[in-house]
Order: C-alpha cells, then structure tokens, then sequence
C-alpha cells in the first residue's frame, strides 16, 4: 500500500542490526512516507548519519543538546508532527529505558513526549532476550499500547543462534502497512481461537536403508507462515518433513519423514483444523519396492520401478467441510499462473501461492520467495520478491479475509 502524506518518525538504537534500519528506510520511502530519523548515541557507533539523510533526503536528528535545534523544542515539534514512532533497532538497554520513563538522549525523550502510536522491534542476543526482566520490560510496555514487531530466529551475529534477530525490513514494513489501513493492532491476535494445520519441508521416499528420493525444500516457507499464525493467536500444528530449522516458539511440531507418514499426520489433524496451509514439497512418487538391505552399485544400469504417492491436497480437499479453509502451494516452472489455477480447482483451494521455483535465487532453499495468490474466483495477486517470513505476512493477510 501506498504510505504516501504518512509522517515516520523512525529511532534507531545502537545494535548490529542498525545497518538493517537503512533498508527499512528505503522502503518506507519507496512507499511515500516522509520519514524522519532520530539516532542514539550508541547508533552511530554502527552507522552514520550521513548515510539516513542521503536516505531520507532530511537532516538527521542526534543530540538532545543541539543549541540550534532545542532553541525550536525540536523534539517537541518531532513528535507532534509524527503520525507514527517506530524504532528498529530496539536494543535492551533502550526498551528498559523506555518500560521507565527514562528520557537521557533524544530518542527517548521524543518517545515521552510523543502522542502518536509506537512500534518497537526488539534486536539482540538470545539469552538476553529470554532474560525475565528484558520479559518485563516487553510486557510493560505491550500494557501501555507500544506495539511490538517480535524479533526473529536464527543467527546471530554474537554467535549465538535462536530468537532475537532484527524482524527483516519487509516484516516491518507490513507491520506499518497494516497499522495505516486499520489493521494496527488487531492484526496481532487476529487468529486467536483458530486452529491451523501447515505442512512444510520435503519427504524422503527411501529405495534401500540408505538411498532415497526427495527435493531441496528447506521448510522456511512453512515454518514462517507457522510463526506468523502462532503471533496472530492461532493455535498452530506443524507437520514437517526432515528439516534443519528449530520449532518456531508456541508451536506444535509433529515430524515425518515419507509422504504416506505426512499424510496420514495431516488426514488425522485436519478434521478439526480450520485452516490447512499446505506447503510442503511432497514426494510425487515412491519406488514400487524398498529394498531391505543396501542395494550394490554391480557396474550396471538401474531401472526403478516408481508409483504415485497419495496426493495430500487432493485428499483433503475432498474431505473439506464447510468452513474450512484450504490453502495450498504450486511450485511451477512453467506456465506458472495458468498451472496453478488448474490445481486450485482440480483441489479444491480456497487460495493457491503460486511460486517459479526454476530461479534459483528464490523458492526452495532461498531465504527470499517472490509469490503469486490467486484465490478461487481466479483473481491473481502478484507479490514482489521479499524475505520468506514477510511473504508469510501476506500470505495470512490474504486467508484473515477468508476464515
């Protein structure tokens, strides 16, 4: 959506992840916003304000104690005029600041002052973040209307790996987009009371004990959108294929390994699911015979004799019931929109996710997918090329107008 005439007042605390708050400036500016920036002491430590002014095309705010700025109450007028505060990166030292009162530099006295809506998204290691005063602190300020953008799984740049990464910009991004089309802070728990079902990963359909067929899907497509509902409120069941990824926290995960396991997992689960979201990249066929033991490589050529697997989406399609909502995937390489729409019908979908997994760059694998949703009266929504965990966004902004 356009963020055009939508004044941002974006603060940036002193963390690694600074260096992503340039990015999510380009992006707001991209989308119109007139975006002011409000740096920290600890900030330009990581970047500089150069780099936000060529960004922003305005000069950056840094010191409290600016004689020519504060003889105007700059940060006065910064908050007044602010439809929005967002601060990316939120380090823990500035989210206890805040869950205080405090107001040391210009950033936090700006957020005291300011009567605008405020976001925060929370960067930093992961036994800080766990740590049940950074806990308190989250929750003091979630009591008093901040909203929070949740961090993200994965590598740190400490070393460490688990939750606290920076959300990716585009994840902030929606959270903005959302706030300015009314969505704002209902979006949080908009799914709370639902059950979802996702399947996500590949199967491995083994031809002896140590051979067997399968694709590159990574499951972060799956374990995204898992996230995401379980952040809306859902309550979230994951099925997932042999993956290296951590359950995503406050989700059920179930594991298999063969695309007969998945489907009997998900044929079991779906009766009292609401919404299945299918994304798993299973198996389409399976040898007609497993061996028992290691099969010898003879010096001969091999035939294998393969057959169809029981198809998921099919399945389940026919045994929807009504109010049920059917989500599924079409990984194609050609012929992408008119593909997928054949099999939204052919299943039953109530909306398909169109992806062309021959570029290598986006789709199995890839940290980034560049999706399209058609729904069932056929309309096509093309997305641009985005992180996986920002398309899960959409992705569940598109299902919240179906359940």
């Amino acid at each position: 959506m356009s963020l055009k005439g939508k004044k941002i007042l974006l603060g940036v605390g002193g963390g690694i992840a600074a260096y992503k708050s340039c990015e999510l400036l380009r992006r707001l500016t991209e989308r119109g916003a007139d975006v002011h920036v409000v740096l920290t002491p600890s900030a330009q430590q990581f970047v500089t304000a150069l780099t936000f002014q060529a960004l922003s095309q305005h000069p950056v705010h840094t010191d409290l104690f600016n004689l020519t700025e504060e003889s105007e109450m700059s940060h006065i007028k910064l908050a007044d005029e602010a439809d929005l505060l967002l601060i990316a990166p939120a380090t823990a030292d500035l989210i206890a600041k805040l869950a205080h009162g405090m107001a040391n530099d210009l950033l936090t006295t700006v957020a005291l002052v300011a009567r605008a809506p405020v976001y925060f998204a929370p960067s930093m290691n992961v036994n800080m973040w766990e740590k049940d005063v950074v806990q308190d602190n989250v929750k003091t300020l979630l009591s008093r209307g901040y909203r929070m953008v949740e961090p993200a799984e994965g590598y740190l740049a400490c070393g460490w790996e688990g939750k606290g990464r920076l959300a990716e910009p585009e994840v902030i991004l929606a959270a903005v987009e959302r706030h300015f089309s009314g969505a704002g802070a209902a979006k949080k728990k908009s799914l709370a009371g639902r059950k979802v079902l996702i399947n996500a990963g590949p199967t491995r359909e083994f031809l002896d004990p140590v051979r067997f067929l399968s694709n590159p899907s990574s499951g972060k497509m799956g374990f995204a959108l898992a996230e995401a509902a379980r952040r809306r409120g859902a309550e979230v069941t994951l099925v997932a294929g042999p993956v290296a990824l951590p359950t995503p926290e406050g989700v059920r995960r179930i594991d298999v390994v063969s695309s007969a396991e998945m489907r009997e997992v998900c044929e079991k689960h779906f009766p009292k699911a609401d919404l299945f979201i299918g994304t798993a990249a299973v198996g389409d066929f399976a040898p007609a015979m497993a061996l028992p033991q290691k099969l010898k490589k003879n010096g001969r050529a091999l035939r294998l004799e393969l057959q169809p697997t029981t198809d998921i989406l099919l399945s389940l399609g026919k045994a929807k019931r009504k109010g049920q909502v059917l989500v599924g995937f079409a990984a194609e390489t050609e012929a992408l929109v008119s593909n997928a729409k054949e099999k939204l019908k052919k299943k039953n979908l109530d909306l398909i996710v169109a992806n062309d997994v021959s570029q290598r760059d986006i789709g199995f694998a890839g940290e980034d997918n560049c999706v399209t949703l058609i729904d069932r009266g056929g309309n096509a929504t093309p997305l641009e090329k985005m992180p996986k965990a920002a398309v899960a966004e959409r992705i569940l902004d598109a299902v919240e107008k179906l359940v």
